[in-house]
């Protein structure tokens, strides 16, 4: 167990420096993204819409998945959870 924390561990901040871009690629991309990734990046407005709309409903998904997670507020005894409880399955 310990070898394969370790071996983790190490995977882990070695990969940390293996996904950085490289210099001509921190080049040609747009200011905010410089190291995230190779490639060109952005190249227009819309791709700037898509990506906030992107990032804005996994923001309001990852909220309530974690909200209903925690409490879900279920009360009705005929809910399949009830079901499931009760039947021991």
């Amino acid at each position: 167990m310990k070898k394969r924390f370790l071996l983790f561990t190490w995977l882990f901040f070695l990969g940390q420096f293996i996904t950085f871009a490289c210099d001509l690629c921190k080049e040609n991309q747009p200011k905010g993204f410089e190291n995230i990734t190779h490639g060109t990046g952005p190249s227009g407005d819309l791709d700037y819409y898509i990506i906030w709309g992107a990032v804005i409903i996994v923001a309001f998904t990852l909220f309530y998945s974690i909200k209903y997670l925690i409490n879900p507020k279920e009360n009705n005894p005929d809910h399949i959870k009830n079901i499931v409880r009760n039947e021991g399955f």
